[in-house]
């Protein structure tokens, strides 16, 4: 069975997911790989047969979402034509982690198509949202990139196609420690802001990760650092605690590894509104909106907070075999 695995590359998280999952695939079919986006830091270690700008989410650099820019930048009719002209009836299916290029032209060449990722689980009536809901996040969620199947992963089992988190081997080979120091990563502000807020906090270490920074910086009690995996992956190995997005790997690899998580949800962003009512249910703190108490409900959580870990079983393979032999 010849088959495409479309990953979306806004973020590291899907990518960063590849990793696992594409020798899983490979187990069952002859694999060809996909990606789009031009968001992520991460780099493959496999062959990646096709490389698609596809529609790409901008921030403002303050923790919201740049509406301006990401409207402008995906009105060019290149992305339109990427899906048209993609040569995607050479594939028996198509596997998409909600990457939009491959599901559509699956889509409209009548490709047998499944989702496989995180937002597949919001195709579930099961799966948290939060108190207000978005129409238009939920018709984004449904139809950005849209399959006849689903598979998806989330905090827990809300639903029988929906499975725990894929905790990356990298992170289950960590040896975590409490070295007293805070890992951030939080990629729609830029440091400036948050050396802002952090320095209020002067008994806390933060180390900052930011996909704006270019060099290593130091700032009081505030260490800044660009995007690079081995260096964020020692100082999450050593964290006390870990205040990132309201995504999904990194809250989830967070809570696998037993440490104190605290989540901002990017402004705009439903999906990761959606991630933060289930977080809520969890007991993780999330602070909603970014306004005057935020200093100090990250001073209480760095002084009060409790760490909260959840067992997340290495199933991935098994995951695999179910979508194979259940939806294929």
């Amino acid at each position: 069975m010849k088959v495409l695995y479309g990953i979306q590359g806004t973020g590291n998280g899907h990518v960063a997911r590849a990793y696992d999952v594409v020798p899983s695939l490979k187990r069952h079919c002859d694999l060809d790989v996909m990606i789009s986006g031009t968001q992520s830091e991460v780099k493959l270690p496999f062959e990646i047969n096709y490389q698609h700008r596809g529609i790409t989410f901008y921030y403002n650099r303050k923790g919201g979402l740049d509406y301006g820019k990401t409207v402008l930048q995906n009105l060019n009719p290149k992305a339109y034509r990427e899906i048209i002209q993609f040569p995607v009836k050479q594939y028996d299916l198509v596997i998409s982690d909600f990457e939009p290029v491959s599901a559509w032209a699956a889509r409209i060449h009548k490709v047998p198509s499944i989702c496989l990722g995180h937002q597949a689980s919001f195709l579930s009536p099961k799966t948290p949202r939060p108190p207000k809901r978005d129409p238009l996040g939920e018709w984004i969620l449904t139809h950005y990139a849209p399959t006849d199947k689903a598979v998806g992963f989330h905090f827990e089992r809300y639903d029988d196609f929906v499975f725990t988190p894929v905790v990356r081997g990298d992170v289950r080979k960590l040896e975590p420690s409490d070295q007293g120091h805070y890992t951030v990563y939080l990629p729609a502000f830029d440091e400036k802001v948050l050396i802002q807020y952090l320095r209020q906090i002067p008994e806390a270490e933060w180390q900052v990760f930011s996909k704006f920074s270019k060099e290593p910086s130091h700032k009081d009690n505030v260490i800044v650092h660009p995007v690079d995996n081995a260096a964020f992956m020692k100082s999450f190995a050593g964290a006390r605690g870990m205040l990132t997005g309201a995504g999904f790997e990194t809250p989830a690899e967070t809570l696998y590894l037993g440490k104190k998580l605290f989540t901002v949800p990017i402004k705009g962003q439903y999906e990761q509104y959606c991630n933060a009512a289930g977080l809520e249910k969890l007991g993780v703190p999330v602070l909603w909106k970014v306004q005057d108490n935020f200093v100090e409900l990250l001073r209480k959580w760095v002084n009060e907070g409790k760490p909260k870990q959840v067992d997340y079983p290495d199933h991935l393979d098994e995951v695999i075999d179910w979508m194979f032999a259940e939806l294929v």
